[in-house]
This record gives structure tokens, sequence and C-alpha cells, in this order.
């Protein structure tokens, strides 16, 4: 689950992380009331779950009252596109009004935890070329991201920090704070079940202080029933309609950019390897949709609406392993759906399994306009040929 920044620095200040003084703001005059309660100048911050606002004109200086109202009534309700969004962005509902810092003589470092999954373990980085510009050093100096990895059952340990803190040439009076830093924030990521855990910049004032100026939060979704608390902080305005609506019915999706073949499939690495052969067949699949070993036909039902509300999708692929999911409860689904949505795109079935014989009846005896196959391979052909070929 993503978090707004100021969410993220909210959570950080529970574990002594420092960061800026600062307000969230849902209307111009809240802004102006804000930037009066902290004092001029501040930092007037679009809050929307993508990074690179800063490139894409939503993070503005503001030294006068005028300058507040006239970023905030530019900001509010604007669709702000960054590398992250997409080019149809993402429209702004709040934001964050931050005491400005002095940044002259100020040193912007990088560092994040997250978990290394080839490891099996978290993995500690960080980075003296901090900034806007990090993506960029992560591609062509690879070198200038450092990595500390870390035992799980330890934790990161002090003399891990300093280590990390010393490469950065954070040495003397500095070496103490900077490393208490890090195993705060380190700490925060343990205790909030997080995926990852970034701040960018992480600020070092002129006069020797260290700030979180920017940070980002994903809490790992299995982890939520530890956290009722933390669940409130969802907000579901920045995640796409159609995951949130397949999350209520315990389906599986994530739309994809550019694809126009929609996917029904149960078992994630079934669906991994759909997308992977659609591709090597020339096409483009439009999601990622996994229905779960156990789904119902009333769950294939509902898939189908998700797949069709999806107006790129011009064919859809079914792939089905029968096995506690039976092929005829697949096939009773998709012949439900496509009757009861009227589906005008063409459906390729491939289905392999427990009671595969019946579920190939059920759709014969349909007399609907599917296509079957009876291996990846074919149906991945027969999907991008009904698609409209390859892109």
């Amino acid at each position: 689950m993503k978090l707004h920044e100021h969410q993220a620095k909210g959570l950080l200040t529970r574990y002594g992380v420092p960061i800026p003084r600062g307000r969230v703001a849902y209307s111009v005059d809240e802004a102006g009331a804000f930037a009066a309660e902290l004092g001029l100048p501040v930092v007037v911050k679009a809050q929307i779950h993508a990074g690179g606002r800063g490139k894409g004109g939503g993070v503005k200086l503001a030294r006068t009252f005028a300058d507040v109202d006239a970023h905030a009534r530019s900001l509010l309700g604007a669709r702000l596109v960054t590398h992250q969004t997409g080019p149809e962005g993402r429209i702004v509902r709040r934001l964050l009004i931050e005491e400005g810092l002095d940044l002259a003589g100020a040193r912007e470092m990088y560092m994040a935890v997250l978990v290394d999954r080839a490891q099996g373990r978290p993995v500690l980085m960080a980075s003296a070329r901090g900034g806007v510009e990090i993506e960029e050093v992560a591609v062509s100096d690879p070198g200038a991201i450092l990595r500390e990895s870390v035992d799980p059952l330890a934790g990161l340990r002090p003399y891990q920090a300093r280590r990390v803190a010393l490469k950065l040439g954070l040495n003397g009076s500095l070496l103490a704070p900077a490393a208490d830093f890090l195993l705060r924030a380190f700490s925060a990521f343990v205790a909030l079940d997080a995926g990852l855990l970034e701040v960018n910049p992480w600020l070092l004032t002129a006069a020797g202080r260290f700030f979180a100026l920017d940070a980002k939060v994903e809490l790992d979704d299995n982890a939520l029933a530890r956290h009722q608390d933390l669940v409130e902080l969802r907000d579901v305005s920045e995640e796409s309609p159609l995951e949130v609506e397949a999350a209520k019915h315990d389906l599986n999706y994530i739309k994809l950019l550019g694809g126009n073949i929609g996917c029904m499939v149960n078992g994630a690495g079934l669906a991994m390897a759909t997308m992977d052969i659609i591709k090597l067949a020339g096409g483009s699949p439009a999601n990622f949709l996994d229905v779960g070993g156990g789904a119902n036909a009333d769950q294939i039902r509902h898939a189908f609406r998700i797949l069709m509300a999806d107006a790129d999708v011009r064919a859809v692929l079914v792939n089905i392993f029968g096995g506690i999911l039976r092929c005829d409860v697949l096939a009773e689904g998709v012949v439900a759906a496509a009757r009861e949505l009227n589906v005008q795109v063409p459906i390729v079935v491939r289905m392999k399994g427990t009671n595969e014989a019946q579920g190939q009846a059920i759709l014969r005896a349909s007399r609907l306009a599917f296509e079957t196959a009876d291996d990846m391979a074919e149906a991945a052909r027969k999907a991008v040929a009904a698609a409209g070929g390859t892109r």
C-alpha cells in the first residue's frame, strides 16, 4: 500500500526521524492559513502517489502569501504529469505546506531500505548523490549507490550504520547523528512492515542537522492485519478504479499500459508466463489478472466485467490450469459472463486439467464464438491474431 509523502513523514516521526514542520491542506484557504502558522518561506508540495513531482511542477517555493495562494490555486484540482504517472497524470487533491529550510551550503544525499528478494533480507542503500537525478545516477554510475545487507534477525547494527555514514564522507561530529538517522529509519521500516522506505533528498544542512526532506513509504499489504491503524491511510482515489474493484472480489489485477490482450489466468506464475508468451507471439498483454486457484463462477464473471471495462482490450485470453478451480466451473463462468455482458471481443480459451472435457463441452454447447487452443503457444498466437496482429 502506497502512502502520501505527508503520511510517510508522519509515521517516520514516531521513530524519531527528523522532518521539516508541515501541514496538509485540502483548500486554498487552508494552504494560506498553514503558511501563516509555519512562517514564510514555505514549500507547496502536491501530494500524489508518484515520484518526479519536482520536475513535473508539483513542488513550488513560496516566499510571499501571494505565492502561496497562486501555487495552491494552480495545483489543487490540476492534473499533474510526471515520468511515473504516465501521460494521464494524477489529480492533485491535497497539498503539503512545509517550512522552507535554508539550503545554502546544504548537502542532498539519498537513503533507502528495501527487501532484497534475491538475498532474502533487507538492504540499506545510500548515496552521496541524492536529489531529483537519483534514477539517472543509478543507471549511469551504479557504483555511487552503496549497499549494506542486513541480517533480518539481528537488524541493522550500529557499526553498519557508521560504516555507511563514513563511506558517504560523514565523519567527525557528523558520524553519530548520521548513523542515528539511519538506525531510526531502519527501525521504522521494520516496525511498519514496510516493503520500501526511501528518503530523497536526505538533507544535511550547513548547521549540521539531518532531515528527511522527502519521504516515500510503501507498506506490505499482507501485513496490514497487524496494523489496523494504518489501513485508514489508504487513498483509493490514487489507485486504478479497476484494481480497486478487483480487490473487492479477491482478484489480483494490475492494468498494463499499451496492451490490448486481456488476460485471465489462475495462479501468479502462470499469469506471468502467459504475459511472456503473448509478448513472444508479438502481442502485448493489457493486464495481469490472477483469479486464484479457488475462484468460483461468480468471481469469473466479475473478472470479465473488469476486463471489459478496459477500453484498450481487443481480445481476451483465458489460460487456466484446472486444479482447485475445475475447468467446468471456469467454463460456466466464462459462458455466463459472455452472455451477461454481451462480450463483443474475441475470446480464446486454453484450459487443461480437472474436468477439462466437461469444460470444453460447456463451451461448445453455449454456441458462442469461443476459440480454443491445446497449448499456450497456440493460444497466444490466436489471441494476438484476434487482437489485430503483432504490435
